[in-house]
Formats: structure tokens, C-alpha cells, sequence
């Protein structure tokens, strides 16, 4: 099974690598691909380049003691994070998605974020919220 987990750094996109782990414990013969989009192209700074480099290179580190193949990617495209996500996923047959929430006030808990959101409606796939 080829599982796609959506990666910001954030402490929720964390609880997400850790379902991932799971989930590809549970179904032998898994690939975890870990995916950050940054939105403006070429227009990213550096830091922010470099910041999201490195905050992948951590999440191999979660799966390689486990010995589950991971692949990590860094796309910067032009389009928006959720689009770029949801591209990614149809070009790599994706089997299953993994994105964190953040949590809201009374009145955000009715939605979600917008890439979070693109990806839960136009995935064509399972997609698991944490």
C-alpha cells in the first residue's frame, strides 16, 4: 500500500507520521511517501527552502528504524499546497492519505484548513484526518 502523509512540520503533521507508522506497520509491504508543498515556485525564500529540507530528513528518521521504505518530497510548483498534494497523489497512485487538523474555535471547527480540505474532497482515495 502506498501511503502519502502531508507534511508541514507542524506538531498535528507529526501525529500524522505517526498513524502513517502504524498504518504501514499493519499492511506489510508499505511505502510511506512524506510530501511537503510550498506555494510561490521559485519564489520561496531560501530559509523556508531550507527549513522544510530539513524537517524531511526528520521524518525519515521515524521510519527507517522500522525499516519501511519512505520517500520524501519537497514540491514547489506554483500551485497551491492543497492542489499540488492532490496532483502528487493522482501521479503516484496513492492508496491512502494521511493530513493533520489543526484544531479550531467553536465556529473554525466547522472547517477545515484549505489544504487539508482540497485533499479530503478531491482525493481519490481514503484520506485518514488526525
Amino acid at each position: 500500500m502506498k501511503i502519502l502523509v502531508g507534511y508541514d512540520g507542524s506538531n498535528v503533521a507529526k501525529e500524522a507520521l505517526t498513524v502513517a507508522l502504524k498504518h504501514a506497520r499493519a499492511f506489510a509491504g508499505s511505502e510511506v511517501y512524506v510530501v511537503t508543498s510550498m506555494a510561490g515556485g521559485t519564489e520561496v525564500p531560501r530559509q523556508a527552502f531550507e527549513k522544510a529540507e530539513g524537517d524531511l530528513r526528520y521524518t525519515q528518521s521515524v521510519f527507517i528504524k522500522d525499516k519501511i521504505p519512505c520517500t520524501t518530497r519537497l514540491l514547489v510548483r506554483g500551485m497551491t499546497p492543497g492542489e499540488d498534494l492532490v496532483r502528487f497523489i493522482e501521479e503516484n497512485g496513492i492508496d491512502e492519505v494521511i493530513v493533520g487538523v489543526k484544531r479550531r474555535s467553536r465556529v473554525g471547527k466547522l472547517l477545515f484548513g484549505s489544504t487539508a480540505q482540497k485533499v479530503i474532497l478531491d482525493a481519490k482515495c481514503p484520506v485518514v484526518t488526525v
